[in-house]
């Protein structure tokens, strides 16, 4: 294998899971280190640069970078359940106890640049390019169908999940940057909007529209049958204050657990989950699927409906058919009925949360724009650009429906293009992140951070007594960790960011890292290609995925090979190393956003 490259940011980026799997890459072994020390305003400031809503995203995020911590893997053969560190969790705590940082968020610009920007939509993609430009002095607006702003957070995820003082905070900090919000006013007409002569129009409407289901029935009973979106909006404007006893809600995403949950607290006492996937496809988060059956409602897997039953207009129940999964030659996952009789459940009422689908009827078809063949805009992955360069889409409007997280990074890389583009530079040469790597030593064996390993399990969230009586649409279920849970939790963070850095000409070659590893990570051994070279170390390296770093030969012609998939950080190898062929240097990565910073060389030297 070639000598691993050090100087490449991605070489130890991919070494810090979490940061890497988020798609904004928020960089975060560093804000937990600040929360252990005491620091909660610094590790939301550090939060709030990357992904611009951590009090929202600390309750709602669907946590990529948790199954990607090295802490569950590490600890997979060292309990019955191994857990990642509470890291969403964690994210609330920064901001629960962050006090007031009005302070230390970005002034507004003292003049404008004479750039205007429309985004449509007020949701976290339209934000995120607000938060970005408008301190640079773009004029920007942000048009909103509803009376105010935050998009889906706002009225599709219910209030026991999200205070409502928790959004108006997060989206008042980027409205109070000097962007116009024109609340209540739905945009009908792209044309129109183009005729304003806005430089760059940036689309975050959303996936609006919920998908029906055709079946039998449907019409005859549409009065007590209802698509989840639409209901979850009409419960946060108060238009639905009380369900029937007996609810069937269909579908496995988050939704449908937004929408169980939420009918169990209007009044549904026998509320059912019915699903044609496994329970294990699921595209619901499993903590969203526990905390339901926590409440006491049933997902009931493989199961197609069949048909809506009723009398006399009125709804009595659903037919399902009973299915099972199978792969054909191919390995395509197909369901076939278990020739089973069909099953039926009472109900009163349905919410239907089978899926998401876009609209845009509101543009017009000979603009420029191009449309594939679902009716969705043809948008550049990287740029975020249409067809039509200066109109930009991001979010769920962009590539269908995903979590907020991918909506905030999807904003951040659009205005790094509006910004760009309206420069006259070229919005596919993307900007480097800002990377540094420092060494953490302080004495011959002292560390700037803890480096002892916690051996304590992931700690439990607690609930508010007063959300377990299921009375109330708005109590708040969960309480988040209170300050010592918090420092206990941080702890088990490994300090992924934390490198082990080898200089090969320091090294004597006396293994005295490799007898000291707990993990036994590291191994000098004769070069070889990869897939020979992942079998013949101390401990074979299985997770192809996680880059193996490779020193250049050493006197010997042998090289050291680190297995970074299960290195715990713990610094032992730098301590034990009597040369100081090894240490522990901090690498910190931050994305480059719209700015000087974004732009050609030429103009980051005018700057």
């Amino acid at each position: 294998m070639k000598p691993t490259d050090i100087g490449n940011p991605d070489t130890f980026h991919k070494v810090v899971d979490c940061q890497w799997a988020c798609p904004a890459h928020t960089p975060v072994p560093e804000y937990i280190r600040l929360i252990a020390a005491g620091r909660y305003a610094d590790a939301y400031m550090v939060n709030w640069r990357s992904n611009v809503f951590p009090g929202i995203l600390g309750r709602t995020c669907d946590r990529p970078c948790e199954p990607a911590c090295r802490r569950g893997r590490v600890e997979e053969n060292n309990g019955d359940k191994p857990e990642p560190v509470a890291i969403c969790r964690l994210k609330r705590v920064a901001a629960d106890f962050k006090g007031d940082v009005s302070a230390r968020m970005p002034k507004r610009a003292a003049q404008s640049n004479g750039r205007r920007i429309a985004c449509v939509g007020a949701g976290p993609s339209s934000l995120t390019v607000a938060r970005d430009l408008a301190p640079l002095g773009y004029s920007v607006t942000v048009f909103e169908a509803d009376p105010k702003a935050g998009g889906f957070m706002r009225t599709q995820v219910p209030r026991f999940r999200l205070p409502e003082q928790v959004i108006d905070e997060e989206t008042g900090y980027i409205l109070d940057l000097g962007v116009e919000f024109v609340g209540g006013h739905r945009i009908e007409s792209m044309r129109e909007l183009l005729s304003k002569q806005y430089d760059a129009v940036f689309v975050g409407s959303g996936a609006p529209r919920g998908r029906d289901l055709d079946i039998p029935g449907r019409k005859e009973a549409d009065a007590h049958i209802h698509v989840g979106l639409d209901w979850l909006a009409n419960v946060y404007f108060g238009h639905v204050e009380k369900v029937g006893k007996r609810v069937l809600v269909l579908g496995g995403g988050n939704t449908a657990m937004d929408c169980c949950r939420s009918a169990r607290r209007l009044g549904g006492e026998d509320v059912k989950v019915v699903v044609r996937s496994g329970f294990d496809e699921m595209k619901a988060s499993p903590w969203e699927k526990e905390d339901a059956m926590h409440e006491g409602i049933p997902i009931l897997d493989y199961r197609v409906p069949k048909a809506f039953l009723h009398e006399n207009g009125n709804l009595v129940g659903m037919m399902f058919e009973k299915v099972r999964a199978v792969r054909d030659a191919r390995g395509r996952r197909q369901l076939v009925a278990t020739g089973e009789p069909d099953e039926s459940f009472d109900c009163d009422e349905v919410l239907i949360a089978v899926g998401q689908e876009n609209a845009f009827p509101w543009i017009e078809r000979d603009l420029g724009i191009a449309f594939d063949e679902w009716g969705m805009p043809i948008v550049d992955k990287v740029t975020h650009q249409s067809t039509l360069p200066n109109v930009l889409f991001g979010g769920d409007a962009a590539f269908g429906p995903k979590n907020i997280i991918w909506a905030v990074a999807h904003g951040h890389a659009a205005a790094v293009s509006i910004d760009k583009l309206l420069n006259g530079e070229d919005t596919k040469e993307r900007p480097a992140p800002d990377v540094t790597l420092v060494s953490q030593k302080m004495g011959i064996h002292e560390w700037t951070y803890d480096n002892a390993v916690s051996p304590d399990e992931r700690f439990v969230v607690p609930w508010s007594e007063a959300a377990k009586k299921l009375d109330s649409i708005k109590v708040e279920v969960e309480l988040g960790f209170d300050m010592e849970t918090a420092w206990k939790e941080t702890q088990r963070c490994l300090n992924c960011d934390v490198e082990t850095v080898f200089t090969r000409d320091k090294c004597i070659e006396c293994d005295a890292c490799v007898d000291i590893c707990p993990t036994d990570c590291i191994t000098f051994t004769a070069n070889a290609d990869e897939a020979d070279l992942r079998k013949h170390l101390t401990a074979p390296a299985l997770n192809v995925e996680q880059p193996l770093y490779v020193s250049e030969p050493l006197k010997t012609h042998r090289v050291m090979v680190k297995d970074e998939d299960v290195c715990l950080h713990c610094g032992l190898c730098a301590e034990r190393c009597p040369t100081g062929a090894w240490d522990m240097q901090k690498f910190l990565l931050l994305e480059t956003y719209a700015g000087s910073g974004c732009r050609g060389k030429n103009e980051r030297e005018a700057a």
